[in-house]
């Protein structure tokens, strides 16, 4: 194998599982090490600079960095980083926050931009570019920003102070926001002169099933992101008792427990897949379950029932699970009769889709087969080069976090264009690599690897949380249980960057390594270096770290998938060939 580029900041950028996994790439090791030194602003910062919302977020990401948490191999459960972000934004200084908060110019640029939709993708594209002196026009057909976190979260999972304070955050950096008007006609926005505009309108239409019965069924049934909106401002404040909720996804989670909440008492959630193939956080589902809430899994919807002109409930046909070769899923069904269900009301939540009937086709927006507008994955510019797409309406329904990391995406390539500057030519991220030696054998942070479980987030009572559907139901942790769960951290970010002219060969760090992670080894190609290691290196999706050729003409190899940064290969090394060095990353904004 080739030595490793490790002037190449996507390497350890890689080693770091937690950044690199998370959509805006947020430096989670150093907010966490924050909130163990009690830094909760400074953490927060962190936080607000790569993901715009910690607060929301940290009750609501899909959480894409835990599954990556080098934790989890470790142990059973990763850190608990969402949860950890939420910390830094329960405990932060306001006043403190707000007097951080970009400046924003006197002086405009010249350049108007339009947003169209108020959710976190336009709102974290105007969080970049009015600092740089854009003057930002939004219009969303809500009475308030925030989007989809507004009107399909429930409040029991995310209060509204929360959304407010940091929607406003960046309404108050001087955003011309036009709230209950709905945008009829691009053609309309772009004949109004603005240099460029970001759709980020979401996949605001629900899908629905159109089975036998549906017609006559109609007023019993409503499609779930609809329902959930209407209950979110105001319109719907009960419903019946006998309630099913169709689908497997995060918005059938918040369908069922929001019905609960609002007089259900027979709720039931039907899926079509298995209990583990379900679309939902495993988390949600825990939580629905907690709230006494079934979930009946492996059951097509095959019709309505109406007996003497009275809705009833539904049919459902019961299937297994077969898997193909490739891993391709087929539902079977299993021959028992038809499952009739009782209900007064049924919410359909089984997907979601876009929905662009006021972008005209002739202005030179092109759309696919599946009516999505061909967006470009790297700059998020269409066909028109003025138009620029995030968030769910440039691929589809995702999530927050992914909606923040496309949102910075096109506000570079909008603060470019505006610049007639090529789009194509991304900025580089910043990155730095400093040593954290304090002594022969001391370091700048913490390095011992704590042995804690991972603490549990405390809940509300659960008659308390199911009496009231503002009550927020996770209370988060203290200040106290925040600092353990962040001492679980294996500061990723703390690489072991070897230097090969210091090298004695005397392999003290191979014998100190609690995880058999270096090797000294005649250099081979990578699938046969891989097997001839202390400890073969199976996980591929992590790179190898080789050295240059050493005077034996060995090479040093470690794998980077297990090693823990625990540091005591430089703390044993006798000449300092291995050294911890703080790697930070951070994805470059517009402007930068």
């Amino acid at each position: 194998m080739k030595p490793t580029d490790t002037s190449n900041p996507e390497y350890f950028h890689k080693v770091v599982d937690c950044q690199y996994a998370c959509p805006a790439h947020t430096p989670v090791p150093e907010y966490i090490r924050l909130i163990a030194a009690e830094r909760y602003s400074d953490a927060y910062m962190v936080n607000w600079e790569s993901n715009v919302f910690p607060g929301i977020l940290g009750r609501t990401c899909d959480r894409p960095c835990e599954p990556a948490c080098r934790r989890g191999r470790v142990e059973e459960e990763p850190v608990a980083i969402c949860r950890l972000k939420r910390v830094a934004a329960d405990n932060k200084d306001k006043a403190d926050i707000a007097s951080r908060m970009p400046e924003i110019p006197a002086e405009k640029n010249g350049k108007r931009v339009a947003l169209i939709g108020a959710g976190p993708a336009s709102l974290t594209v105007a969080r970049d570019l009015a600092p740089l002196g854009y003057s930002i026009d939004i219009f969303d057909n809500q009475n308030a920003g925030g989007g989809m976190m507004r009107s399909q979260i429930p409040s029991f999972r995310l209060p509204a102070e929360v959304l407010d304070e940091e929607v406003n955050y960046i309404l108050d950096m001087g955003i011309n926001a036009t709230f209950d008007i709905e945008v009829q006609s691009l053609r309309e926005v772009l004949d109004k002169g603005y240099d460029a505009v970001f759709v980020g309108t979401g996949a605001p239409r629900g899908k629905g099933l159109n089975l036998p019965g549906l017609e006559d069924a109609a007023e019993h049934v409503h499609l779930g992101i609809d329902w959930l909106a209407s209950v979110a401002f105001g319109h719907t404040t009960s419903i019946e008792k006998k309630v099913l909720v169709l689908g497997g996804g995060n918005t059938a989670m918040d369908c069922c427990r929001t019905s609960r909440r609002l007089g259900g008492e027979d709720v039931r959630v039907v899926v079509r897949s298995p209990f583990e193939d379900m679309k939902a956080s495993p988390w949600e589902k825990d939580d629905a379950m907690h709230e006494g809430i079934p979930i009946y899994n492996n059951h097509v919807p095959k019709e309505f029932v109406i007996e003497d002109g009275e809705f009833k409930g539904m049919y459902f046909e019961k299937v297994m699970a077969e898997y193909d070769p490739d891993g391709k899923r087929s539902l079977v069904p299993t021959g028992e009769p038809l499952v009739f269900m009782e209900a007064d009301v049924v919410l359909m939540a089984i997907g979601q889709e876009n929905a662009f009937p006021w972008i005209e086709r002739d202005l030179g927006v092109a759309f696919d087969k599946w009516e999505m507008p061909v967006v470009d994955r790297n700059t998020f510019q269409s066909s028109n080069p003025k138009v620029f797409f995030g968030g769910d309406a440039a691929f589809g329904p995702e999530n927050v976090i992914t909606a923040v990391a496309h949102g910075h995406q096109a506000a570079i390539s909008i603060d470019l264009f505006c610049q007639g500057k090529d789009v194509d030519e991304r900025p580089a991220p910043f990155t730095s690599l400093l040593s954290q030696k304090m002594g022969v054998h001391e370091w700048s942070y913490d390095n011992a690897i704590e042995t804690d479980k991972r603490y549990a987030v405390p809940h509300a009572p659960l008659d308390k949380a199911l009496s009231d559907r503002m009550l927020e139901v996770e209370l988060g942790f203290d200040r106290g249980t925040g600092y353990k769960e962040a001492e679980r951290c294996l500061n990723c970010d703390v690489q072991t960057v070897f230097e090969e002219a210091r090298c004695i060969e005397c392999d003290a760090c191979v014998d100190i390594c609690p995880t058999d992670c270096i090797t000294f080894v005649g250099n081979a190609e990578e699938e046969q270096l891989r097997h001839s290691l202390t400890a073969p290196a199976g996980n591929l999706a992590q790179d190898l770290y080789v050295s240059e050729d050493l005077p034996t003409t060995r090479v040093m190899v470690k794998d980077e998938n297990v090693c823990l940064h625990c540091g005591l290969c430089a703390e044993r090394c006798p000449t300092s060939a291995w050294d911890m060095q703080k790697f930070l990353y951070n994805v470059t904004k517009a402007g930068r």
